[in-house]
């Protein structure tokens, strides 16, 4: 297919613009679209980003405040339009809000979790239900549920997350009725 522009060279840039209502399409080749303003997806997207953030910088002085991991200062990033590590994220927060507002629509992260973060997410979610279940239980006066819940919220803190298979990871007796080896019961 040939540009509809100039009708010499391959349309390689397909365009689609709903303008008034009405939804216009051209096929230019990249030379036409260069020029219109439409070049290459992603080939100015360092820019985009880098103008942005120096949009953010001029209204704010950032040299002094530095990522505590890599060094880097804010000026660089909305120089460069990327940042140098994960800790910049949180160290310029703040800064970034509104450019990622922009970019994103939103400034958190609503996508699917990496693989390797959910057993914790789950012991997270797995601590609280615990935990509002004990708040229940204490509020009914079940207190040998309550001695349960907390036992295994105590098991589940310090085993880091395991059983999170819906076993109960406090233990089997909650110790009452075992003596030691020996058969004297120590107190």
């Amino acid at each position: 297919m040939l540009c509809d522009k100039c009708g010499k060279r391959t349309a390689t840039t397909h365009i689609h613009a709903n303008i008034g209502g009405v939804t216009r399409e051209m096929n230019l080749c990249s030379y036409c679209a260069s020029v219109m303003g439409y070049g290459a997806v992603f080939g100015g997207l360092n820019g985009l980003v880098g103008s942005l953030l120096e949009e953010q910088h001029a209204a704010q002085n950032q040299d002094a405040k530095r990522c505590p991991q890599c060094g880097a200062a804010f000026s660089e990033i909305a120089e460069s339009g990327k940042l140098g590590c994960a800790a910049c994220y949180e160290t310029f927060a703040e800064e970034l809000a509104p450019s990622l507002q922009r970019m994103h629509g939103r400034t958190k992260h609503v996508g699917r979790t990496p693989y390797t973060r959910r057993p914790a997410d789950e012991r997270a979610e797995r601590l609280n239900c615990l935990k509002s279940q004990l708040a229940e239980a204490v509020a009914a006066e079940a207190f040998e549920k309550a001695a349960s819940l907390r036992d295994e919220i105590k098991a589940l803190e310090q085993a880091g997350g395991k059983g999170l298979d819906g076993e109960s990871t406090a233990p089997a007796d909650s110790g009452r009725g075992t003596l030691p080896e020996g058969g004297e019961e120590h107190v």
